[in-house]
């Protein structure tokens, strides 16, 4: 059990408790900071853990909405919990956090107490997530007492603002004992969008409809300009109308399906998630350039050859160029880039065939921790799945108790040793193991077009961070 608990927490451990047995469904909406002056409220489970834990909500005093869950048998070790993204809403979704602690029950299953903050506002920030992740574990500790060990949990982006928690508060004898972080975008900001920057303007070129000829133009790089009032569904339909990518083959015209044939080989990017990296090309760029950046332009392709299209020649000599603004690569690559500097154990997992955060990603953070030396914190897995979010649950169970035995033993595990581990789960979660234990994924810039200087690791280091943390207002903004 944890090393302290209040009285005043164990009358909320029994009140909830008695809701959860009385109540199922989804979990209530947070209520507002102002109503309980940011204390977590008792709300019902998930239906995934009805009669296995006492669930809560609330709103911190930065804004942000959070759920915390307390399995009723605690192994009193704790997760904290970075979801990815970013969303793209103006304020806190309280419906995030709620969400990702139904999709990470298996965490709460397993006997660990969670916890996830939906972030105080929407858009990009890398800081600001990892801020308000801190933020969710001090408020727990403060209610419900010090766990006797906490990991932090990234997933996707949130696999970035997990390893910034990571650079950031957990140093050798500080609050967090390890990490886990899966399928991450974890090459940072400032090189880890550049295979969707190629896709924006690889786009353009072959379809010419985004924007159109008759339209306001503005620099790809923008993603999109300010005042457009383009949808999802606006972008899906342009995407159609130049590629046919929702139809079936034989539906296609023989221009649609060479521009997809084009858009696919020269951006490297599978069909099936061509739809959601143009979305991000799009209204996320928008996001961190207008909103984030003041207008600024983080972004670059200049010198990078296209190739795999039906005239390379034709291609380069034709799409948009343009040249990065280096305050904006300082201030995204300040927030969102990684350094290296880790002090306690960092186990990964990642499927092969990730249609959405390539496994590439992975070996460019082992080149950042090595080229940091801190390579000896880390353990990477691999499985041969080819999915992004919805890996297997034999797995996260199994990785997270992997971290757990790392952590109280101190016996470092490999790659072999987590897969065998496995087992064990799958008889209890039945989703399969999937591990390829012998693989090693290629360089980062075997998948995506290196930009100059864009081969040594890490993309920040330790001192640059040091020389930009005295620039004022360097970053991007809570």
């Amino acid at each position: 059990m944890p090393r302290r608990l209040r009285s005043g927490t164990q009358r909320r451990v029994g009140l909830a408790a008695c809701l959860a047995g009385v109540v199922v469904g989804a979990l209530t909406s947070a209520p507002s900071a102002h109503a309980d002056a940011g204390h977590p409220v008792p709300a019902v489970c998930p239906a995934s853990l009805t009669g296995t834990a006492t669930c809560y909500t609330g709103q911190d005093t930065n804004g942000a909405y959070y759920a915390i869950a307390i399995p009723k048998t605690w192994n009193g070790s704790f997760v904290v919990h970075a979801h990815g993204g970013p969303d793209l809403g103006d304020g806190s979704d309280p419906e995030r956090s709620v969400g990702d602690l139904d999709r990470w029950a298996v965490m709460v299953k397993e006997g660990y107490a969670w916890a996830g903050s939906s972030y105080r506002r929407g858009g990009y920030g890398t800081r600001m997530a990892a801020e308000d992740t801190e933020n969710v574990r001090r408020l727990f500790v403060k209610e419900f007492g010090t766990p006797k060990r906490t990991y932090v949990h990234g997933q996707s982006w949130g696999g970035d603002v997990a390893a910034k928690v990571v650079e950031t508060y957990g140093s050798k004898h500080g609050p967090y004992d390890g990490a886990l972080l899966t399928s991450g975008v974890l090459a940072g900001g400032s090189r880890g969008y550049d295979y969707r920057v190629d896709l924006r303007v690889v786009y353009q070129y072959y379809c010419h409809n985004h924007p159109r000829p008759t339209e306001p133009q503005y620099p790809l790089w923008e993603g999109l300009r300010a005042g457009s009032t383009m949808t999802t569904t606006g972008l899906r339909a342009r995407l159609q109308e130049c590629t046919g990518y929702a139809s079936a083959p034989q539906e296609r015209t023989a221009l649609q399906q060479r521009n997809l044939d084009d858009i696919l080989a020269v951006s490297g990017i599978p069909e099936r998630t061509l739809e959601s990296h143009l979305r991000f090309a799009t209204f996320t760029f928008r996001d961190i350039v207008t909103n984030r950046l003041g207008g600024r332009n983080p972004f670059s392709n200049k010198g990078v050859w296209y190739s795999g299209s039906h005239d390379d020649k034709a291609l380069n000599a034709g799409v948009e160029r343009f040249t990065a603004d280096p305050t904006a690569v300082r201030d995204l690559s300040y927030d969102s880039d990684l350094t290296g500097k880790a002090s306690i154990p960092i186990l990964t997992m990642h499927a092969i065939d990730d249609p959405t955060a390539f496994v590439e990603h992975e070996a460019a953070y082992r080149a950042t921790l090595e080229g940091a030396h801190r390579g000896r914190y880390l353990v990477q897995t691999f499985t041969r799945e080819s999915e992004h979010s919805e890996l297997s649950n034999s797995e996260y169970a199994n990785s997270i108790t992997a971290l757990d035995r790392w952590v109280r033993t101190g016996r470092k595990p490999t790659p072999q040793t987590i897969a065998a581990s496995c087992l064990a789960f799958d008889r209890t979660y039945g989703t399969g193991c999937f591990y390829a234990k012998d693989f090693h994924p290629a360089p980062y810039a075997s998948r995506v077009n290196p930009r100059p200087g864009g081969l040594n690791w890490p993309a920040m280091t330790a001192a640059q961070e040091r020389s930009w943390s005295r620039i004022d207002g360097v970053g991007i903004a809570p």
